[in-house]
């Protein structure tokens, strides 16, 4: 069992498969695809009759490149990582941190696989399996992924505090990129055991990890922030950044720094103020009689405008 950390810093057991399992899914896949390149094949060969010599061949590369090169590289990058042959055998290709693959990482095994299983028919492939301790084919080392068992129980996972409320959301501009993935799982071993520690121990723990990561970001956090709020808030955002990156909505992006609105006071908390009686003067009673009717001239609006004409 291999504790792998995910995108969102959880801590998940599964087991990486080993060179049988990733034979045989390997086996299936080619199995199907090659179905494909044959039938794409009696397609081409019909279509193609009236060329030359050159644009057949032409064509025949491509449609190789297309169907056995092309088409794994789009169905990982769809499927995050499985496969026909490695769904029916319970596997998924993963980042080294557990988090998904995106097409980067689907074009560099597809790339690999060129050389390792089709013009060497597998062979580099094993031995690079035999010899990782986790499995792993030069495709997966170039391209920093794993492939692992989706079908194992995995262990019970601590979950990470959330945040306080007054820091969600303050660190949507913050550049993660630079955060390795052995100090996300450092923070989240922390987060979850810090009220195991001493208080001073645990004080000094999260002073120091706030340090590497603020050292790492390049920006320092709010101005008074304790150091556990502050690593709970970047975990937090990362996790939701990966969460938003799984289901393809973009994060609203907001400038690092900016001031979150102050948390709403509950109604009934908030003293009475008194309205401010204003007293105006009385005016005495003026006489229809004594008022003249005043002289009112007709104004005509000017030429070339339009709307209500300006008082006289």
């Amino acid at each position: 069992m291999s504790d792998l950390v995910t995108g969102d810093a959880v801590v998940l057991g599964l087991r990486p498969a080993r060179l049988p399992s990733r034979a045989l899914a390997i086996c299936l896949d080619v199995l199907v695809y090659g179905a494909g390149y044959l039938l794409v094949s009696i397609g081409i060969v019909f279509a193609t009759a009236s060329l030359d010599d050159a644009a057949q061949a032409a064509v025949s590369v491509g449609m190789f490149l297309l169907v056995l090169v092309g088409v794994p590289i789009a169905v990982e990058t769809l499927t995050h990582g499985r496969s026909l042959g490695k769904l029916a055998l319970g596997l998924r290709v993963v980042r080294d941190d557990g988090g998904p693959i995106r097409f980067r990482h689907a074009l560099v095994r597809g790339a690999m696989g060129v050389v390792e299983l089709l013009i060497t028919f597998g062979s580099v492939a094993c031995i690079a399996s035999l010899v990782s301790s986790r499995g792993r084919r030069l495709g997966d080392v170039f391209a920093g992924t794993l492939v692992v068992r989706e079908r194992v129980p995995g262990a019970r996972v601590m979950p990470v505090p959330p945040p306080p409320p007054w820091l969600a959301g303050r660190f949507t501009g913050l550049d993660l990129s630079a955060v390795p993935d052995g100090l996300w799982l450092t923070i989240r071993q922390y987060l979850t055991r810090m009220n195991q520690l001493d208080p001073h121990t645990g004080a000094a723990m999260a002073a120091k990890l706030a340090d590497e990561v603020v050292a790492r970001t390049g920006t320092p956090p709010p101005a008074g922030v304790p150091a556990a709020a502050f690593l709970a808030a970047v975990v937090h955002e990362r996790q939701s950044r990966e969460a938003a990156r799984a289901f393809r909505a973009a994060p609203p992006q907001a400038p690092y720094g900016a001031q979150a609105a102050p948390a709403p006071v509950p109604y009934g908390a908030m003293p009475a103020v008194p309205a401010p009686v204003v007293t105006a003067p009385v005016a005495p009673p003026v006489r229809p009689e004594a008022v003249a009717p005043a002289r009112v001239s007709p104004v005509e609006p000017p030429r070339g405008r339009t709307g209500f004409a300006p008082p006289a």
